[in-house]
């Protein structure tokens, strides 16, 4: 008895895997997760990406240095006070330097490496896309001269 699965297009059995994985890291990322962070989270996010003074690259959510505390209580009082994440992190590189943040800034827009990245991912599945198509096409050819064969 033939498989069920040969009788299905290819594009159906390459494309619903591939839907049900994007739909799996889209509900894993949390990016439907529609809840705010609370202040807590935010300054804890902030504190993170933050370099504690007197210490090599240690967050000051990691560091129990004094300096490290008291850039801690700073960022839990700007976030008390509402200020965004730019500010706050501005409001230290003011006072600190760039080398405050453990993170370089961003840059405007896509870096390029992203932009590559992805059109390669793009490219090496449309490589493969192309392959399964003209693998498919072969074997339909041979399905048919085998049947046609039979036939006489």
């Amino acid at each position: 008895m033939p498989d069920a699965s040969t009788h299905r297009p290819l594009w159906v059995r390459v494309s619903v895997p591939l839907v049900v994985l994007v739909i799996a890291l889209a509900i894993g990322s949390g990016v439907l997760s529609g809840k705010p962070q609370t202040a807590a989270q935010r300054a804890d996010a902030i504190e993170a990406v933050v370099r504690c003074p007197s210490c090599i690259d240690v967050s000051v959510a990691q560091s129990e240095e004094s300096t490290a505390l008291a850039v801690r209580h700073e960022i839990q009082r700007q976030v008390a006070q509402g200020r965004s994440t730019a500010q706050i992190e501005q409001t230290l590189v003011a006072q600190y330097g760039q080398t405050i943040l453990l993170e370089p800034p961003d840059a405007a827009g896509l870096p390029i490496i992203w932009i590559v990245t992805i059109a390669l991912g793009v490219g090496a599945l449309g490589v493969i896309g192309v392959l399964f198509w003209r693998r498919s096409r072969q074997f339909s050819a041979a399905r048919e001269a085998q049947t046609t064969a039979e036939a006489t």
